[in-house]
């Protein structure tokens, strides 16, 4: 009997240094360790730009995303019995009917104006994630919080909606780098990480920062866009002497950084996840997070969760919780059991069930 053929949507490879690129690089080596065509379930083909043809494996197909032809045509995609996308942005989607479509949603932030900025993007996205929706068998949210969103965006009654947690790559063991400069590094400081932008809330830190001058912020991620250069601006206008922007940094500094923080802070009022909030409890570390949108969820009873944004109440949740931790090592303990529970393995294991459900019917 002749298997069923699978295609990956790993295209979001074309950028590594993002969220989804990263996500698709996990998939990529999770597939060069674990898939063996002569005894797997399904054939598969991963979707790939050109460049990571044979870079997991011989055992996979693959198929080019860069193919000019192919982004824009659909005669020049060969037919799959089910596909699997990995996340909702993707311009790929299938073309026959027939093909089983997983379609997978982190976040309806395009569907925000606060987001977006602009009403005519959040129609073009709106309409853009409607024809996905439409054409998809299976919707996979990546917690209950986007799963209670679909409901309230999207009329999808008949369709099939799973809730599959993303995998968190396991990084505390990698290597760790100082960063450049390192000596000029203050300490004891405070981190967050993650995108520069206006819904990340870095703004509030700023001013929460000004009432914890023996304490250092480190804002690390792209800040080259207007809301990296407004918060620059502010700190020179206003004298802000213990809050640093870093920057990009490498994967290795990344793991130093969260290693020697004292404390991880999340402000942000738009996560679908909250993939660093994991990351930080990966080491031990006192999380300080937002309680809106899926964090509540996503950090669960091992975070701190500010009730307002509001920088003297901010302040007064820390003040109150940084040493409590300390000085119970059971915290730090029951953190990174909470965060091995967001494995990889677990995440592979729920999806490999799924295609079981399919494969076997």
């Amino acid at each position: 009997m002749q298997k069923k053929r699978m295609l990956a949507d790993l295209s979001a490879l074309e950028d590594i240094y993002q969220g989804m690129g990263n996500i698709a690089l996990n998939y990529g080596k999770h597939f060069k360790e674990t898939y063996r065509r002569a005894t797997a379930e399904y054939d598969l083909t991963l979707l790939v730009p050109k460049e990571y043809f044979g870079q997991f494996g011989n055992e996979v197909r693959y198929l080019s995303s860069s193919n000019w032809l192919r982004c824009h045509c659909r005669y020049f995609f060969p037919k799959f019995d089910i596909w699997r996308n990995l996340h909702h942005t993707s311009r790929f989607k299938p073309y026959d009917k027939s093909t089983i479509y997983i379609y997978t949603i982190h976040d309806f932030n395009c569907l925000m104006l606060e987001y977006e900025g602009t009403q005519k993007k959040v129609d073009q996205s709106y309409r853009r994630m409607m024809r996905h929706l439409t054409k998809a068998n299976i919707i996979v949210t990546i917690s209950n919080f986007v799963a209670s969103q679909l409901e309230q965006f999207f009329d999808v009654r008949g369709k099939r909606v799973e809730m599959i947690y993303n995998g968190v790559e396991k990084i505390v063991d990698n290597p760790a780098s100082k960063p450049c400069g390192s000596n000029d590094i203050k300490s004891p400081f405070f981190l967050s990480i993650s995108a520069c932008r206006p819904s990340k809330n870095f703004h509030i830190l700023l001013d929460m920062m000004k009432l914890m001058p023996d304490k250092n912020l480190y804002l690390v991620g792209n800040d080259n866009n207007e809301y990296g250069r407004m918060l620059r601006q502010r700190i020179d206008d206003e004298a802000i002497t213990n809050v640093h922007l870093t920057g990009k940094v490498s994967e290795a500094e990344k793991v130093w950084f969260y290693a020697n923080c004292e404390a991880f802070l999340f402000p942000s009022s738009f996560e679908g996840f909250g993939l660093p909030v994991i990351e930080a409890m990966q080491f031990g570390k006192p999380v300080f997070s937002s309680s809106q949108t899926s964090l509540a969820e996503i950090g669960g009873s091992c975070a701190y969760f500010w009730d307002t944004l509001e920088p003297t109440a901010m302040k007064q949740l820390i003040d109150e919780k940084l040493a409590r931790f300390y000085d119970n090592p059971q915290y730090a303990a029951e953190e990174k059991r909470y965060a091995d529970t967001f494995s990889y393995k677990r995440h592979f294991d729920a999806y490999d069930r799924l295609y079981s459900t399919i494969l076997n019917k």
